[in-house]
């Protein structure tokens, strides 16, 4: 009979079960890995989505160019970007009432920031061709982090990527140089935009709040200026403009800019361009470094 009571005190012992300090260590522990899973988890679905999304961008454009030039119903085909949908649509302009429309939202995490086309806000390819006039970049970009975003660009030969080609293309129409740099500023309320030529001492000063848009979300401004009897042909704006925080964009196409460039917001240097289009940061403490794109 002796014999059989350490089997019947291990019973006990096992019918115990987890004391309460035990199943807490057990749920502590699954809520500090949730906590380093779950955010990796969520920046992984949301950058998934910005590249699929990107895709479906230049898979939708390479249809519409496939279409007109296959004269499909005898027409030209392109697209129409607005910040939260593209549509692609039939004929030589966008008309929002026909019911040839086929409209894609998109995902409720992103946004099209920045549509910088030649002639905005669509592209249209041309029949027996398939070129464009309507040539550029549209951003997509995160919501929650404009710094997170996918730029596409549309050549005048209706070529479409996500990568800037003009260093290995020698017949492209033009050669542009691409540049972003991020502005931790509220930008909106700043004065004077200078671009500084310091070869020749030209400054041409810009007044920011004229290029603003109603909404004051956008800053957009193109022109030309003369630097030492040769003409500057430059387009600045900005990606993503909020109270805290400047996204800005810089087209630069070396082809129609020789001379060295410095670009100043309120004083503070942004920008500098050399004379064979090379980008450096600007001096000041709240310019990151620009990013060619």
């Amino acid at each position: 009979m002796g014999g059989h009571f350490p089997l019947n005190k291990n019973k006990a012992k096992i019918n115990q079960g987890f004391s309460v300090i035990e199943i807490l260590v057990v749920l502590a522990v699954l809520m500090i890995v949730s906590g380093l899973i779950v955010p990796g988890f969520n920046f992984f679905r949301r950058q998934n989505s910005l590249n699929a999304t990107a895709q479906e961008i230049i898979n939708a454009l390479r249809l519409s160019q496939n279409k007109t030039l296959a004269s499909e119903g005898n027409s030209s085909f392109g697209i129409y970007f607005e910040s939260d949908k593209y549509i692609i649509f039939k004929g030589a302009a966008y008309i929002e009432s026909s019911s040839d429309n086929e409209i894609h939202n998109i995902d409720d995490s992103l946004k099209i920031s920045a549509i910088d086309l030649n002639i905005p806000p669509a592209v249209v390819f041309e029949r027996l061709t398939g070129n464009t006039t309507n040539y550029g970049t549209i951003t997509l970009e995160r919501i929650d982090d404009f710094s997170q975003n996918k730029i596409i660009f549309v050549d005048p030969s209706g070529s479409i990527s996500l990568t800037d080609n003009a260093a290995d293309d020698t017949n492209r129409q033009k050669d542009t140089r691409h540049v972003e740099f991020i502005y931790s500023q509220n930008a909106k309320t700043a004065d004077t935009l200078s671009l500084v030529f310091p070869e020749s001492g030209t400054i041409n000063n810009i007044t920011f709040g004229d290029y603003l848009n109603s909404e004051a979300t956008q800053f957009s401004w193109e022109g030309t200026v003369v630097v030492a009897g040769e003409s500057q042909e430059l387009k600045i704006q900005t990606h993503s403009l909020t109270d805290t925080s400047t996204l800005f964009c810089v087209h630069r196409d070396q082809s129609k800019n020789t001379a060295a460039l410095s670009l100043y917001l309120d004083g503070q240097n942004l920008l500098n361009f050399a004379a064979d289009g090379e980008a450096t940061q600007g001096l000041s403490a709240w310019v990151a470094e620009p990013q060619a794109k």
